[in-house]
């Protein structure tokens, strides 16, 4: 599975570099930080989503889970969207983030749950 994750394609050796698109951390930031564009596509995408002993569905679904817990709202509409494409359904993102209610907060379910309306409507990019 190594250098297929959609943030990650760039890397992967075997495409040519004219193929090579740049990922969303790159897009976003560029040359203001590529140290940051490095790990997060290196370390992050590159290695620790490529673990084998947790499946890309259980990863996102645990990324999805500490966001909403951290109230961290901004990162949520990409990896609600990588979830749903990592076979992760609409009706148990949204049960996750329901149960999260109950150990993070109300508010931070809220706020997630308010991401999530928008992106699974289409009123937002995943």
């Amino acid at each position: 599975m190594k250098g297929t994750h959609p943030m990650t394609e760039h890397s992967n050796p075997a495409v040519p570099a004219a193929a090579k698109e740049p990922s969303g951390a790159a897009k976003q930031f560029g040359d203001f930080a590529p140290g940051l564009v490095g790990f997060t596509d290196e370390v992050l995408f590159g290695q620790v989503w490529e673990r084998p002993d947790l499946s890309p569905r259980d990863r996102s679904l645990v990324t999805v889970a500490a966001l909403t817990t951290s109230g961290n709202t901004g990162q949520l509409p990409y990896h609600l969207g990588l979830a749903k494409r990592n076979g992760v359904t609409e009706a148990e993102l949204i049960e996750a983030i329901t149960h999260l209610a109950f150990y993070a907060g109300w508010p931070r379910a809220m706020s997630a749950m308010a991401v999530a309306k928008q992106v699974f409507s289409g009123n937002q990019d995943d």
